[in-house]
């Protein structure tokens, strides 16, 4: 997390203990308004001005996140060198890589203008959306501080950057940079809050492939740490099928911990909330602590994720919803994603291919993965209805090689494929 720092960290110390120290211009710092009041209007994302007053100096002091969070200045240089040290200190002891939190939000607006209004917000809305952070947030320069890390980054060998980045997709890919010396692939949040429906999927994937650069390596995610769970947000039939979209899209798949076993979003009663934005901005359910809980590993004491009390409250299911409960049942989601990953170090196309999708309709996702004459279809039933699929003439014919009930591989397919509802099938078509 390189934007900022902890309001406990000895450069912000040295920062805070008087305005001519050296490390002064290491923070963003700036005088009161005439009113004595912040020096922008700019919002934090977790509630409240994104300024916090400091008595020891008379000045105020900027945090996107929490006031504890005080922003790094990234136009100042030393901060740069400073940060690309840390990077190459880590690099040195053999980690693959980064995934840079919030990249978007390290550069400020050196102007310190004020955030337009937004005249689309409406009360009951996130605080931090009554402004447009246009001076906050996704700034041009930003692209600079970035191919800044990723140059650390290759000084090393076969190490990689990654970038968390909520931003539409057309301005998301700007962030794999000029000549793709931006991040290796700036995080694609897309699935998160797309209805989960195969004619909005299927227009999402198109508009997704079509925006990336060349050369741009493509990645998918369906869960993380900051919306519900996947299995609350689709419901529990239709994991399977989002198991085998997410495993044979084109790039590199993002699992987050729990969805490989479905695990749901856990209730989370008041006195238990830990999420500093949900006690910020309390009472219009934005609280991520239920998808953050420990994982389940068995029906012991808190899941057999801790000896200890857990930071988090366990689930109330996990006596019967475990890693050691699935690993014993063969037809397990947690089965189906071994034998997914398996299928995409054995079947290239799953890793290399191009990405072709078919015509269908209705609840239907139809696509293949090609590579030179090797051919997989990947045929996934939105919704609850059994359904026929005709093939075109030119890839009527093949194998299953998987689906996700785990019971009908090795089936032959003639001219067309027959889906139970809620089932996805990998089928390897014939030369």
């Amino acid at each position: 997390m390189p934007n900022h720092t902890s309001d406990r960290h000895p450069w912000f110390a040295e920062s805070r203990a008087s305005r001519t120290n050296p490390k002064r211009d290491w923070f963003i710092w700036r005088d009161p308004a005439p009113d004595g009041g912040p020096p922008t209007n700019w919002l934090s994302e977790f509630g409240g001005s994104a300024w916090e007053f400091d008595p020891i100096t008379n000045q105020y002091y900027c945090h996107t996140f929490l006031s504890a969070q005080p922003d790094l200045n990234w136009r100042n240089p030393a901060v740069r060198e400073a940060i690309h040290d840390v990077m190459r200190f880590w690099l040195r002891r053999g980690i693959d890589g980064f995934r840079v939190d919030a990249v978007w939000y390290l550069i400020k607006d050196d102007q310190f203008r004020d955030n337009p209004i937004n005249h689309d917000f409406r009360p009951g809305g996130l605080p931090r959306d009554a402004l447009i952070p246009l001076y906050t947030a996704d700034l041009p320069e930003v692209h600079d501080a970035i191919s800044g890390m990723r140059r650390v980054t290759d000084e090393f060998l076969d190490r990689v950057l990654l970038g968390e980045i909520y931003l539409p997709i057309e301005r998301l890919v700007a962030y794999y940079g000029r000549d793709l010396k931006g991040v290796h692939f700036p995080y694609n949040f897309a699935l998160l809050t797309a209805q989960w429906g195969a004619r909005v999927l299927a227009r999402l994937i198109d508009e997704y492939e079509a925006a990336l650069p060349l050369g741009g390596w493509p990645n998918w995610v369906l869960g993380n740490h900051d919306r519900p769970r996947l299995a609350t947000r689709i419901g529990p039939q239709q994991m399977r099928v989002a198991a085998m979209l997410l495993m044979t899209l084109r790039g590199t798949p993002t699992l987050y911990y729990g969805d490989e076993i479905g695990l749901r979003q856990a209730a989370i009663r008041p006195e238990q909330v830990q999420d500093p934005f949900e006690k910020n901005v309390p009472g219009i359910g934005i609280g991520r602590d239920g998808c953050r809980t420990p994982m389940q590993w068995d029906d012991t004491k808190s899941a057999g994720f801790s000896d200890a009390e857990p930071w988090l409250p366990v689930a109330d299911n996990f006596r019967n919803e475990n890693v050691d409960y699935f690993r014993r049942d063969k037809t397990s989601l947690y089965w189906l994603y071994r034998r997914l990953i398996d299928f995409r170090r054995k079947h290239a196309p799953l890793t290399e291919g191009s990405y072709k999708p078919l015509t269908a309709t209705g609840d239907l996702l139809l696509f293949y993965r090609e590579l030179g004459r090797e051919r997989v279809v990947v045929a996934l039933n939105l919704g609850p209805q059994p359904m026929t699929v005709s093939l075109p003439i030119e890839i009527a014919s093949g194998q299953i090689l998987l689906s996700s009930f785990l019971d009908r591989e090795g089936h032959e397919v003639i001219n067309s494929i027959d889906l139970r509802g809620n089932e996805g099938l990998l089928v390897k078509l014939d030369c």
